[in-house]
């Protein structure tokens, strides 16, 4: 993004900045897409910047010249498509749209706001952490289903028992 700089309202140079591409986001990209999640960048940056950001990271749809609602927009939009969606932010900008989505995830090095909008906060301000955070979510959600049905083949075949129907033939 370039900005102009002026010493007594006359031009004096241009200054360009840049977000820089975490070191690992790439291949974080690479790791969710493998998993079967489709990723999304939704940023507040001109479009121009958003797309060359998007692309060194490896993600093909991008939106773009956003403010806050606009994020919850989106997210609300890829909801209504039938997509549960997972938001991975750290700003005040990314708040809103961290509580509007059925998982938001805050790093670390974010703001308090986005934190406590959040409904994980990744302790430490890596995004190979959000990887970690889903395959560790789907083992929980498999562990609690395996468990509900033991209880149910427990109690299907328990109660009965517990209730005699062994009783006539011992």
């Amino acid at each position: 993004t370039p900005v102009l700089v002026a010493i007594d309202r006359r031009p004096a140079g241009v200054i360009a900045l840049a977000d820089m591409l975490r070191d690992n986001a790439a291949n974080v990209v690479g790791e969710l897409e493998a998993m079967g999640l489709g990723v999304v960048m939704l940023s507040g940056d001109r479009r121009p910047t958003a797309v060359a950001i998007a692309q060194a990271a490896g993600i093909s749809t991008v939106v773009a010249e956003v403010l806050p609602a606009g994020k919850v927009d989106a997210v609300k939009a890829l909801q209504r498509d039938g997509h549960r969606v997972a938001m991975i932010g750290d700003g005040i900008n990314d708040a809103p749209a961290l509580a509007q989505a059925d998982v938001g995830i805050a790093l670390a090095s974010g703001t308090d706001i986005a934190a406590h909008a959040a409904d994980v906060t990744l302790m430490r301000n890596d995004l190979a952490g959000v990887p970690d955070a889903i395959r560790l979510a789907r083992a929980t959600m498999r562990t609690m289903k395996q468990n509900l049905f033991w209880a149910l083949v427990y109690n299907v075949v328990g109660i009965p028992i517990a209730a005699g129907v062994l009783y006539p033939a011992f």
